[in-house]
């Protein structure tokens, strides 16, 4: 080997011990900092997996209860689930079993309890609460609670509240409105027709300029 290259890679070690000695500091630094980031990554998969675990086993229970007809178990349950999708699944299913044992005061108290986390979700929850209000005779509550409907669902119970109130225009305005949502194929669309002609509309109304 020639004398050139000995001192050309004794140059570089030296380089790279003095690279060391000004960053070496940074560099541990910045490994611990990177251990702590992936430990903290693993530590959060496994909280978050184990919290589904809990929420999916606590909605199973619920639903038990509900089936054993063991109501207000099962409104227990859901009132200490988070708010996520599993609550609010849990609630409209006491709901329904509420009103299927004829309490419609206690599905009306269970439905007002959901935050509404998952939007999808939520707009079911609203839907059925609106009719259950409106059936309950506070229709100008469930007005409220869709006052800012846009898909046909919603918009046909605010339909179905207006009409209940005796608000003919409004209900005539929401039940076109609903039908401008759906397909021509739509299995709701009938019905929709159906009670846009009870309120003196036709299914093809224009759209009122508000």
């Amino acid at each position: 080997m020639a004398i050139d290259e000995l001192l050309d890679e004794r140059e570089q070690g030296e380089r790279v011990k003095a690279w060391l000695r000004d960053n070496g500091l940074g560099l541990v630094g910045g490994l611990l900092v990177g251990a702590a980031l992936i430990g903290g990554w693993q530590y959060w998969k496994h909280r978050t997996h184990a919290q589904a675990v809990e929420q999916h086993s606590a909605y199973q229970s619920a639903l038990l209860d509900i089936r054993a007809g063991e109501f207000d178990k099962a409104s227990q349950t859901v009132a200490g689930l988070p708010d996520t999708a599993y609550s609010e699944l849990a609630a409209l299913q006491l709901a329904k079993a509420q009103v299927d044992n004829g309490d419609r005061d206690a599905a009306i108290a269970t439905l007002e309890a959901v935050k509404g986390a998952e939007p999808g979700v939520a707009a079911v929850v609203q839907q059925r609460l609106a009719r259950l209000l409106t059936d309950a005779g506070r229709g100008e509550d469930a007005v409220k609670l869709l006052a800012d409907a846009d898909d046909a669902v919603s918009l046909e119970a605010r339909g179905d509240a207006h009409f209940a109130l005796q608000q003919t225009e409004q209900a005539r305005a929401d039940y076109a409105q609903a039908l401008r949502q759906l397909d021509s194929a739509a299995q709701q669309r009938g019905l929709v027709e159906l009670k846009l002609s009870e309120v003196g509309g036709t299914p093809d109304e224009p759209e009122v300029e508000s």
